[in-house]
């Protein structure tokens, strides 16, 4: 965690249902998405970043769908506007409970994962830029 008032980034694990990864992506895309996209524009957010798999079968296979964030500072992680942003994307809230239901009832776990970067030895002469978040990072 960072502990200098600097950004904070949190891996969301998610492992779906089997036959249920692409419906779980689609509302995600669909419902979710648009709620992080508001909170990158508000600086909340310093980056998001979905990642899955490449080949069926990668590793032990404990999730299928990995979204980072990387927020502003620990303030912006204790920050609960999704639910304000979420009403006014989506009037018909109804629709969007139920289709968030229904997002979760796809999954057969989710955890979340508050990272901490490591320096890596010589790191800082490679020189290329850093990972937001994670300012001991080299990508």
């Amino acid at each position: 965690m960072s502990g200098d008032g600097g950004p904070v980034t949190i891996a969301h694990y998610y492992r779906t249902r089997w036959g249920s990864h692409d419906e779980f992506v689609a509302l995600f895309d669909r419902n979710h998405w648009p709620i992080l996209r508001e909170q990158l524009a508000s600086g909340r957010f310093l980056g998001v970043t979905a990642s899955k798999p490449r080949f069926h079968g990668d590793g032990r296979a404990d999730w299928d769908f990995l979204v980072t964030i990387t927020y502003r500072d620990w303030a912006a992680v204790e920050e609960h506007s999704d639910a304000v942003i979420a009403r006014r994307l989506y009037p018909d809230q109804a629709a969007f409970r139920a289709e968030e239901q229904r997002r979760f009832s796809l999954l057969e776990a989710h955890w979340d994962v508050v990272l901490e970067g490591h320096e890596l030895p010589g790191a800082q002469a490679v020189g290329r830029r850093r990972s937001p978040g994670m300012p001991n990072s080299v990508v």
